[in-house]
């Protein structure tokens, strides 16, 4: 049996993105990424409910990423989840489950009022890691590289 993971967020960077290397000179960066989500509490009222999800981005993307992100800028993630375990220096076991980006779009404040296509496309900045002209063409590397 088949099986699908993928992610799809809209949000703002809660913090600048970290650029970082493998010990292979592979480019990764992270931040942390802030969906917003509006819900009626238990006496009717809507209240106002923010996740925030750790995203990791690979190779040329990951540059692009930390060249013209900052805290606050609103993007357009695809991707997948990825859960990772690791033992602290201290033996203690850790674990965490990240989003890990094939596609980051940067978008401009004016996309989120509902930009028309026209103008959407062009203000865009699609940063995948499939752009030839952007990226290397190849998928993300494997989180397990990261020496966090």
């Amino acid at each position: 049996m088949a099986s699908y993971n993928r992610v799809t967020l809209l949000g703002n960077l809660g913090q600048d993105p970290e650029l970082r290397y493998t010990q292979n000179k592979t480019a990764f960066t992270s931040f942390s990424l802030a969906t917003t989500d509006y819900r009626s509490s238990a006496d009717g009222n809507k209240q106002q409910v923010t996740d925030w999800h750790k995203v990791v981005v690979w190779g040329r993307q990951a540059e692009n990423c930390n060249k013209y992100l900052s805290k606050g800028k609103t993007v357009f993630i695809e991707g997948r989840l990825h859960t990772r375990t690791w033992e602290s220096k201290g033996g203690q076991k850790n674990r965490i489950t990240e989003v890990i980006a094939n596609s980051v779009q940067f978008l401009n404040q004016s996309d989120r009022r509902g930009a028309s296509t026209t103008n959407e496309s062009r203000s865009r900045q699609d940063f995948s890691s499939n752009d030839p002209l952007l990226g290397n063409g190849q998928q993300s590397s494997s989180i397990d590289e990261v020496p966090f």
